[in-house]
């Protein structure tokens, strides 16, 4: 009887983590800029649920943009907003020079009880501006990030996307990646709890694919152990990193 309690226990317990993966979320309002007229974008940032739109708070990142190798921080221009109900953050940017700009969030560390760890999402996406796109494949330096193997930016939906998992600028082998949807509108619903949060295995050389079924924003987390620990309550605690990447995929546009 007790076997069967504990693994009714047990079989809940990874049902609902299959449900409930949390994101950082870094969603520009312009995937691609093109008329200088109107170059402005703003930038959400959140730690979320994206599919089932559940917002969890995100206390004040840092945030950071690179333009070919040169960093400009942009933490002075956060402001609070409210995103899926819970505190997240909006910035305003203006690119002023052609180039592909990663944007970069990195938050405090997040304490989840029901996981006994901390944990940090470093979170990046990429806005290409004015006709420029060399440097997509370049990493950010980050202690754990995707490095985009299929150019991060105008992508059609269907297509396959390729990434590879970096620990400390290292590849990380047989890494496991969550991917999953930005329901923005509610327009979508699961079919099932597998559905919510699906998942890639990276080969050895921590290169993943990943087919995109429809349009929209996907985002991919990789999700790592990190080197420290952090104290919580006077006890060490791991730290997981998670490593995201968030592409948006579009529809053709038809002429009639």
């Amino acid at each position: 009887m007790w076997k069967s309690i504990l693994g009714i226990g047990l079989a809940a317990a990874l049902w609902s983590g299959t449900a409930c993966a949390h994101f950082g979320m870094a969603i520009p309002s312009q995937a691609v800029i093109e008329d200088r007229r109107d170059a402005g974008i703003e930038l959400t940032l959140s730690f979320s649920h994206p599919m089932e739109g559940e917002g969890m708070t995100l206390e004040k990142p840092e945030c950071r943009v690179l333009i070919e190798g040169q960093a400009q921080d942009l933490g002075a221009a956060l402001t609070p907003a409210q995103v899926m109900g819970k505190e997240g953050w909006k910035l305003r940017y203006t690119p002023r020079r052609p180039g592909v700009h990663q944007f970069v969030m990195t938050p405090k560390p997040y304490w989840e009880p029901a996981e006994d760890c901390f944990i940090q999402h470093l979170t990046k996406v990429y806005v290409p501006a004015f006709g420029k796109e060399e440097g997509w494949d370049a990493p950010a330096g980050l202690e754990a990030e995707i490095v985009p193997l299929t150019r991060p930016f105008g992508n059609y939906a269907g297509n396959v996307f390729q990434g590879q998992v970096l620990k400390n600028g290292k590849p990380v082998p047989h890494a496991e990646v969550e991917v999953e949807f930005y329901n923005r509108d509610g327009e979508y619903r699961a079919p099932n709890e597998y559905m919510v949060t699906q998942l890639v295995r990276a080969d050895a050389q921590g290169v993943f694919t990943w087919a995109v079924p429809f349009a929209g924003w996907w985002g991919f987390a990789a999700l790592l152990e990190g080197d420290r620990q952090i104290s919580h309550e006077g006890t060490p605690k791991r730290l997981e990193l998670g490593a995201v990447l968030w592409l948006e995929f579009v529809s053709p546009q038809r002429t009639h």
